[in-house]
């Protein structure tokens, strides 16, 4: 019982536990789910038809891929997993293309990581996801318009993509982690220099 204290209060015992225990729990939640708004023995209609958050995100890119690519003049046709670009390409969007790894690692590194407030993390979390999908986005665009270069030139989408994402991820978070503290104005420091002024 000692040694389990002791452990969980050096700052480095305490990270990664949290860290890794976060990143099991959100990772393996996410294939429950997926396992239970799949019909078959466990399956829950109420949690498809509702709160099926995986499909929701699915169908949000495949949304926004579209939209863009509208724009830009291409004639698009979209199912459930797919889309296409008339005489152009297209892709398969699978539950290993929404990302849900990578946010898992990042969310729960975030939460573990000591000294800083809760507010802070929280908006820290959410520009994350943000930059994670937008990188998906646009890995999803560069497929449809140039698949068969790039399967041309022998590299593999998937690896690429996620040695790109886990580089701009480690250095969003080596910034965050350096980033300053914001000194409040009611700190020791700055009433003591407001005393000093007023004498």
């Amino acid at each position: 019982m000692n040694k389990i204290l002791y452990w969980y209060k050096n700052p480095t015992y305490r990270f990664l536990v949290l860290f890794l225990t976060g990143f099991l729990l959100l990772y393996y939640f996410n294939l429950f789910f997926i396992g239970i708004t799949s019909p078959g023995n466990y399956y829950s209609s109420f949690l498809n038809q509702h709160l099926n958050y995986i499909r929701g995100l699915r169908d949000l890119l495949l949304q926004i891929i579209s939209k863009i690519l509208t724009i830009q003049g291409y004639k698009v046709y979209t199912s459930d997993y797919t889309l296409h670009a008339m005489n152009i390409g297209g892709f398969n969007i699978v539950y290993s293309c929404l990302g849900f790894g990578v946010m898992s690692f990042f969310t729960a590194f975030v939460i573990a990581w000591p000294g800083k407030p809760v507010k802070n993390k929280i908006f820290f979390i959410i520009a994350g996801i943000a930059i994670i999908q937008l990188l998906n986005i646009t890995r999803f665009i560069l497929i449809t318009l140039y698949f068969n270069k790039i399967l041309f030139l022998g590299i593999n989408h998937h690896t690429l993509f996620n040695l790109i994402l886990y580089f701009i991820l480690m250095v969003v978070i080596y910034v965050w982690i350096n980033s300053p503290k914001k000194k409040h104005n009611n700190s020791p420091d700055v009433e003591a220099n407001t005393a000093q002024k007023k004498i």
